[in-house]
């Protein structure tokens, strides 16, 4: 059965969520030290770029008002085809600036959905 697009923009939001707990209370330089937390914030960005990516064959309206949504799913390419090219540094600088703002995007796109369902 075929998800709909609801239920891809709540992923990303709970794994902006999960980013969000992964590295709070610690620098860059902690979270460079830490494989398991590198890897966990690499795989909530994995599922953010994928869900963005149905959201792009599924609701193409949505997709459009995902700020830079291809380039999300571009990076969500490279986590998964060229992990030997991941620069750790800009990982985290995107898990501490762009997730939360993505997560807000995106729970307000969830609010706005939940208006017109009404």
């Amino acid at each position: 059965m075929q998800r709909e697009p609801r239920a891809f923009v709540e992923d990303i939001v709970v794994s902006c969520d999960a980013i969000a707990a992964d590295v709070e209370g610690i620098d860059v330089e902690s979270y460079l030290a830490n494989r398991m937390i590198r890897s966990a914030v690499e795989r909530e960005f994995m599922i953010i770029g994928e869900a963005i990516n149905y959201l792009g064959d599924l609701a193409p309206d949505l997709f459009v008002r995902v700020t830079r949504g291809r380039t999300i799913v571009d990076f969500r390419n490279q986590l998964a085809h060229g992990y030997m090219t991941v620069n750790d540094r800009l990982v985290w600088g995107y898990a501490v600036r762009e997730a939360p703002s993505l997560r807000e995007e995106c729970a307000r796109l969830l609010a706005e959905m939940d208006e017109g369902a009404h």
